[in-house]
């Protein structure tokens, strides 16, 4: 068995009997050509509203009140799901109500255009609103992970100029107090949960949105800056990639081509908010469709995840390759007496999908886990395999509709190989690029906060440049290698950790694998390979 996926193939609507119910909700995207040849910029624009009047774009208009104004004012957008299970919802017209008067909490507050809001807090009902109202009042909204300690915390909010921080009481002790003199920008802390009493030095969120009038969503350009993501920074200063509200117009796309929303959808994302992915596929995308999105208050359980999915009768699951591989070593065990009968569509991101787990996703949903790419820089999904095409196990898929993607040769120094201005693309099936994508989508990034030249370093002849290594086969599937700088060169050779982990996952013994390399004073670099086993499995010592 070939380890990355070429010698199989799978077509979603085969195999398992709940397979074919997706017959009874046909694909978005059946015709990959006719889709990409069809597809323009411009006609997903007219997919959306735009603000009344003509006063331009915002993403919370089209993620909430443009259906708060229609039908679909009553149906469910959102369904939090508590510890005991309990949940508690809110209709499109109760979040337009909400998110309105978020944004007249912070016209009280003072917030001009542009100014940032950061949020440090999990997935509770004040996130969202938080999110959709900074929007509506032309500032600026950042999120922050809830474990990061608070030299991370006081980096960003530095870095970004933050003047509003949403944030809990436990989570303003423990990482915030003791910074907050260091922050002399950082005006305003709302805590979601003072319950009256706040703590010195903070407003009581509950008591303000009580006393603001909801707010009329003022005009906004799409070009106009709407997201702050972070990079984690693990090498340097994290990077604060800037996105402006036509990023609205990728995240819908995607949602109808990558993530395959219908109306009727019951859609759960499960990416942590503080992440790019829980604001852009978390929030906006989902929204954008009208369906109802579940949002589990709690972190990851098996038996918890099998239960939501069946009580709440998920369709569309967009989870993360780690989850997928810790329910997959957990065992079939748990998905017994769980009916999953209504899930039509599974999909990963976050970081390379080992074939076994897609091929796993067809035992034990019924469906494939469909992988895709992309990054914080460019906004929303690129490259995806999708509900009705084939599946190639160990492939991110192709590239979206409006996305062009290619292959750039690099050099011994591992620089983008530039001819007479333009890059020189990679053009033999399988061989080694940096996989670059031709700029022009709407959600990619339109800077790093504060740093011009190093936002240009990311661009070179025509192409932005990923960073990331892959192949690209003959019919036009992508495969991921590893980052650039992470590849293992030995003898000669770019070997990507990906492809050995995957093919030690191949062994059922072998639960998880990781792979580095170790230097070599012959080879340069060999590979050095750990794993953990799965239950019940031994590998011999030697």
């Amino acid at each position: 068995m070939n380890h990355d996926g070429r010698n199989r193939t799978i077509h979603p609507l085969a195999g398992h009997p709940q397979g074919r119910q997706q017959l009874s909700c046909p694909a978005n995207l059946v015709d990959y050509d006719a889709s990409c040849a069809d597809f323009s910029w411009e006609d997903a624009r007219r997919s959306l509203s735009g603000l009344p009047d003509g006063r331009g774009i915002n993403i919370a208009y089209e993620a909430v009140d443009r259906h708060a104004a229609g039908p679909l004012a009553g149906h469910e957008a959102l369904r939090f799901v508590r510890a005991d299970g309990i949940t508690r919802s809110l209709s499109y017209a109760q979040l337009a109500e909400q998110t309105s008067r978020f944004a007249g909490v912070l016209r009280k507050l003072g917030l001009e255009r542009g100014e940032r809001v950061f949020s440090l807090t999990g997935r509770s009902p004040e996130l969202y609103v938080a999110v959709l109202g900074t929007l509506k009042n032309a500032n600026v909204f950042c999120p922050l992970f809830s474990a990061f300690g608070p030299e991370p915390v006081r980096q960003r909010l530095h870095l970004g100029s933050g003047r509003v921080l949403v944030t809990t009481r436990a989570l303003y002790r423990r990482k915030v107090a003791q910074i907050r003199d260091s922050l002399p920008e950082l005006e305003h802390v709302l805590l979601i949960d003072a319950e009256g009493r706040p703590e010195p030095g903070t407003l009581d969120l509950a008591e303000l949105m009580e006393d603001a009038r909801p707010a009329e969503i003022v005009p906004t350009h799409r070009e106009e800056m709407a997201l702050l993501h972070f990079t984690s920074g693990t090498t340097g200063t994290p990077k604060g990639a800037i996105h402006v509200h036509d990023a609205v117009t990728a995240h819908y796309a995607t949602g109808f081509f990558a993530l395959d929303l219908h109306p009727d959808d019951v859609y759960w994302c499960t990416a942590d908010p503080g992440w790019v992915t829980g604001t852009s596929y978390g929030v906006i995308a989902p929204l954008t469709h009208g369906v109802t999105t579940i949002v589990d208050e709690e972190e990851m359980d098996a038996d918890r995840w099998y239960r939501i999915l069946a009580e709440q009768h998920v369709t569309v699951w967009y989870t993360a390759p780690t989850a997928l591989r810790m329910l997959m070593k957990a065992g079939a065990g748990h998905a017994e007496g769980h009916d999953l009968s209504a899930l039509r569509f599974v999909a990963s991101v976050g970081e390379p999908l080992n074939p076994e787990v897609v091929v796993w996703g067809q035992e034990a949903f019924g469906q494939p886990v469909h992988d895709n790419w992309w990054q914080t820089e460019t906004g929303g999904i690129m490259i995806s395999n999708y509900a009705a095409t084939e599946i190639r196990p160990g492939s991110m898929g192709r590239p979206l509709p409006g996305v062009e993607a290619a292959l750039v040769v690099r050099d011994e120094n591992d620089q983008a190989v530039i001819r007479d201005g333009e890059a020189v693309l990679v053009t033999e099936p399988d061989s080694v690029g940096e996989l670059a994508l031709r700029p022009g989508w709407p959600s990619m990034f339109r800077g790093y906060l504060h740093e011009d030249e190093r936002y240009r370093r990311c661009f070179a002849g025509g192409w932005y440049l990923t960073g990331d290594l892959a192949k690209k086969d003959a019919d036009g599937y992508f495969w991921f290698v590893g980052r650039g700088d992470d590849v293992i060169k030995s003898s000669g050779h770019l070997i990507g950790p990906f492809e050995v982990e995957s093919s030690l996952m191949e062994h059922e013994a072998v639960a998880e694998a990781g792979v580095i390399g170790v230097p070599d004073p012959v080879a340069g670099e060999v590979v050095k390979a750990l794993w953990n086993c799965a239950p019940g499995g031994s590998l011999p010592r030697r």
